[in-house]
């Protein structure tokens, strides 16, 4: 459809809904599906992953409704099984653990997230102390932890953390950061430990990953002109999370929605422009089965969809032997 009549139909039209240019899964999620995809059907059950492959439920259950058994413990697993690594990273103890009790395992970490492991390791080699910024408790903070050395280890979630630092000024300090968080929390931070720390080092580029700066962009664009926007994702999920916020600070009510089960067509009623975006870790039968919902409230609202600029990134997954 050309674009003149694309937006003429869009001005006659009741309610136009319109999806991001960037959303649903980027790359590191991808190729982490992927490998146990391919681990299922080389290998077969039993199969474990350890922790969550992705931060999305339905992806997780659907897995699991195939045999996939998802563990927080490497003692649930029994000996010389195989296992695979989440998307987000673990720690080197958990490999170390994993080689002690013979288990084949598959690291299924996203290269980016590797890349902020490697920045750890060299830190800790010059013994710099090393600035943690991200949220405790994630799967992907708690990874990144254990390659910086535990007495230059510093983690920070927000501003009042970094101010509270204590530290030497006259040191040498550097930061690295969660992959998936917010662009502008992040930007607060680093500055707040730039005035504290005169001698701060940092990554060379953003350690914030493309798919997670993609998105949040395109729903900054999406805030420009929407009425209202709703973000696919679970509630654990942080760069989800980040996306809903996003949103909210760009002064558009924004919500977050596992399903369109939880979808409220209340709060869509009266609204003309709706936007529509997903995390990283979410499929896209998720965000048909959301616009098929909105449109139980208008049959005859029109979907606006874009050009994805990652549509070609991919990254390469490795291939097992039977």
């Amino acid at each position: 459809m050309d674009l003149k009549r694309q937006g003429k139909e869009a001005r006659n039209a009741l309610m136009n809904i319109y999806l991001a240019k960037t959303q649903g899964f980027c790359a590191g999620v991808a190729s982490a599906i992927d490998i146990v995809e391919l681990a299922l059907k080389t290998y077969g059950t039993p199969l474990y992953v350890y922790h969550d492959i992705v931060h999305n439920t339905s992806v997780v259950s659907d897995m699991k409704s195939r045999g996939v058994i998802f563990v927080e413990d490497l003692n649930e697993v029994p000996e010389g099984s195989r296992i695979i690594f989440s998307a987000h990273g673990v720690p080197p103890e958990i490999i170390n653990r994993a080689r002690e009790r013979r288990l084949k395992f598959v690291d299924a970490t996203c290269p980016l997230v590797t890349k902020v492991h490697k920045e750890a390791v060299k830190f800790s080699g010059q013994n710099i102390d090393t600035v943690l910024i991200g949220h405790a408790g994630h799967q992907e903070l708690i990874g990144t932890s254990g390659y910086v050395r535990p007495d230059l280890l510093h983690i920070v979630e927000d501003e009042a953390d970094a101010q509270g630092l204590d530290i030497s000024p006259d040191r040498t300090v550097a930061y690295i950061t969660q992959t998936t968080l917010s662009v502008d929390e992040t930007k607060s931070i680093i500055e707040k430990l730039q005035h504290k720390f005169p001698k701060l080092v940092g990554p060379l580029r953003s350690d914030i990953c493309y798919a997670t700066q993609n998105r949040q962009d395109a729903v900054k664009d999406l805030a420009t002109f929407c009425d209202v926007i709703i973000i696919c994702g679970s509630p654990h999920s942080s760069n989800s999370n980040r996306l809903r916020e996003t949103g909210e600070q760009y002064g558009v009510k924004s919500y977050i929605i596992d399903t369109a089960a939880e979808l409220n067509l209340e709060t869509l009623r009266g609204k003309h422009k709706i936007g529509l975006s997903s995390g990283a870790s979410v499929p896209r039968h998720l965000v048909d089965e959301i616009i098929a919902k909105i449109k139980t409230l208008e049959p005859h609202a029109m979907v606006h969809e874009f050009d994805n600029p990652e549509k070609n990134i991919v990254f390469p997954v490795l291939q097992f032997k039977e």
